[in-house]
């Protein structure tokens, strides 16, 4: 009972935030039941690194069980390349199964090594050193946290708002490897909860951002455009209208699904563009929003100018408007309004030139 006691006290902020995540888990409807499964195994092996690290450490202080206690070593070494990997396959899009193969790899060598020490040994005095390889799990669990965050990065809208929390994670991830090599191997007492913490918060954040976001598209949605100006509308100095031509004629010839992949096409096209000072929102089936704050006039005219040129390197069509608020004169509804004009202007040109009527 005094081992459970103790093991409780060290663990009890980690107990908490696993029953808080997998409880969210439950009432969540943004994400995909595999996805949601692959998290329940992240939380049930966080428990189980904790109760690991817990026994091992526990088993070196009374040095009793030192052939248990090289496999529970082992364990620890292995399960944290494990559930970086199974991160890695839970929050990556698309990621296959086989990103867990090089852990595996990682766990064989760890457990070769308590008869051969190539990780790590354990002397007759119960302390532990590293082997010739006795880095190799740091350079794991590196590869895999360097692997994520880039993946990560790449799959998001490049955007502060999801930038923030990879960057969150990332540095949770750092200190993970790092603060073991300065601290010592106390560290490893507090890893879990470090772990458990971080993938818990960027979840919180992950949510966060689903419920601003436009589900087809990834970008902001309606509800945070109207967040945006209702409390930074003094921020905003330009505005960028942008409405897709032929939509309607793309549903009604080559169906909901192709309409879908045009909107999507030039929602990407608008991204590849834009800077993360330039917030881009879908607002309406085929309208789109270009937020911009503290931007000079000719920076907003090479903007448009870039993503009508993007634009028209696939095979769909938009116009656009704009406007700058030089002289601070103008509120957002006024340069909506104007950046609204311009658009239907550029739209009717477009069918003028295609001797369509609208």
């Amino acid at each position: 009972m005094d081992v459970l006691k103790e093991y409780i006290l060290q663990n009890w902020a980690l107990i908490l935030v696993l029953m808080a995540f997998a409880i969210m888990l439950m009432i969540t409807i943004f994400l995909n039941k595999s996805t949601i499964n692959r998290m329940y195994i992240l939380i049930f092996l966080v428990f189980v690194l904790s109760l690991v690290v817990f026994f091992e450490f526990h088993l070196g202080d009374v040095d009793k069980l030192p052939e248990v206690r090289e496999v529970l070593i082992a364990i620890r070494y292995s399960s944290t390349p494990i559930i970086i990997s199974l991160v890695l396959y839970a929050l990556v899009k698309k990621a296959h199964w086989y990103v867990i193969i090089p852990a595996m790899v990682l766990m064989i060598i760890n457990f070769i090594s308590i008869p051969t020490g190539i990780v790590f040994s354990v002397d007759s005095d119960g302390t532990l050193k590293r082997g010739v390889l006795g880095y190799l799990p740091y350079i794991g669990v590196g590869g895999y946290g360097v692997a994520l965050i880039y993946i990560l990065i790449k799959q998001s809208n490049k955007q502060a708002t999801e930038i923030i929390p990879i960057a969150f994670l990332a540095f949770s991830f750092a200190t993970g490897i790092i603060f073991p090599l300065v601290i010592g191997k106390e560290y490893s007492k507090i890893f879990c909860s470090t772990l458990g913490i971080a993938l818990f918060v960027y979840y919180v954040f992950m949510i966060l951002q689903l419920t601003k976001k436009d589900a087809l598209t990834g970008l902001l949605n309606r509800q945070a455009y109207y967040a945006l100006i209702k409390n930074y509308s003094k921020d905003i100095n330009a505005i960028i209208s942008i409405d897709m031509n032929g939509l309607k004629k793309i549903n009604d010839t080559e169906g909901h699904l192709a309409g879908d992949l045009a909107i999507s096409t030039v929602a990407n096209c608008f991204l590849e563009v834009t800077k993360s000072s330039q917030q881009v929102f879908r607002i309406g089936g085929d309208e789109f929003i270009i937020v911009c704050k503290k931007m000079k006039e000719n920076e907003l005219v090479n903007l448009a100018n870039s993503i009508m040129d993007r634009v028209n390197e696939t095979k769909y069509s938009i116009s656009i408007g704009y406007c700058y608020n030089n002289s601070q004169n103008k509120d957002l509804e006024e340069m909506v309004k104007i950046s609204d004009q311009m658009m239907y202007a550029n739209k009717a040109e477009h069918y003028k030139k295609l001797g369509i009527v609208k």
